[in-house]
């Protein structure tokens, strides 16, 4: 039976069969310029220390993961990915592993739209008139990239700036423009040895590097009202995420559970980014047991943190979003 399942029987069958090959008359027309991603979901996570899967950047994009990190060293003029020093070697490079697949990809979802130039007050973009994010089934998404500076954070950044030129010559970058800001199809985040004074000196007063900011510092008691600390130095026109060690701020879990006053912890500085507009990210969080890394993700998913930090790309799969 399985066997005469295979063999088509009617007209239909043998087309279906055939649809795309070679040599018939369907050929071309079974791939879309946008199949990349197709049916892949984005989801709200992050895939924290991406460089060291065994396919960076891809399988985080096959997750649904919406935001990848990249460390990277200034070395002789280039900026090399790795979590240590020990770690690096020029084939392994923030535009090799990152900015190459990006633009390629980014390329194909724009193939067919027109970029117009921008009125004079911003020559630094151009104007686009749609730009389509990565994902397909939701093109409105801006995939992040956050990029943890290890060397010095003054020399670095130049190198960054100059290697991000040709998305920012395509208008492809979450940027703004006179506090306004305008989302891209991707987002960059500085973050590590990221000068926060350097991030807007871009011709126009645009920024297209946002920071991410201190999670930590956000929330304690103000001696002056006896309230919670607000930071109001990082929000929108500056920042995209204020991020935290889970370890340093909510501590280690007992009995496998998180206590009442460590829910709440993680509530306050959910809530103290939030009203800057900003998505709270906790990383270095529990990954083992299975148990207790999805009891820590449920909680900060009911808490409204902005997205989860994951080393575990299955468990994001088959988690029910």
């Amino acid at each position: 039976m399985h066997l005469r399942a295979q063999i088509p029987r009617n007209d239909i069958q043998r087309l279906v069969a055939a649809w795309g090959k070679p040599g018939t008359a369907t050929e071309g027309q079974s791939h879309y310029p946008t199949d990349f991603t197709r049916g892949i979901i984005p989801i709200p996570c992050h895939s924290h220390n991406d460089y060291e899967r065994k396919v960076p950047l891809y399988d985080a994009l096959l997750a649904g993961c919406i935001s990848v990190e990249a460390d990277v060293w200034l070395r002789d003029g280039d900026l090399l990915v790795g979590h240590s020093e020990n770690s690096l070697t020029p084939a392994r490079t923030l535009r090799s592993l990152y900015l190459e697949p990006l633009f390629s990809i980014l390329s194909h979802q724009h193939a067919s739209e027109i970029s117009k130039p921008r009125p004079s007050e911003n020559k630094s973009y151009p104007f686009v008139d749609k730009v389509r994010g990565i994902f397909e089934s939701d093109t409105n998404v801006s995939l992040t990239l956050l990029v943890d500076i290890k060397s010095d954070g003054q020399e670095t950044l130049p190198a960054i700036m100059q290697q991000l030129e040709p998305f920012r010559s395509r208008g492809w970058l979450t940027h703004t423009s006179n506090s306004t800001l305008i989302p891209g199809p991707l987002t960059i985040v500085g973050s590590g040895n990221m000068p926060f004074a350097a991030t807007e000196f871009n011709e126009g007063h645009t920024r297209d590097i946002f920071f991410d900011a201190p999670l930590a510092a956000f929330w304690g008691e103000n001696p002056d009202t006896s309230g919670p600390v607000r930071h109001t130095a990082f929000d929108t026109s500056n920042s995209v995420y204020a991020s935290a060690d889970f370890l340093e701020v909510v501590g280690r879990l007992w009995h496998g559970m998180l206590s009442p006053a460590q829910v709440e912890t993680i509530r306050a500085h959910v809530q103290a980014a939030v009203a800057q507009g900003l998505k709270a990210r906790f990383w270095n969080t529990p990954v083992w047991p299975v148990r207790v890394k999805d009891h820590v993700w449920d909680v900060l998913v009911k808490e409204g943190v902005g997205l989860l930090s994951v080393d575990d790309l299955e468990g994001v799969r088959t988690r029910k979003w």
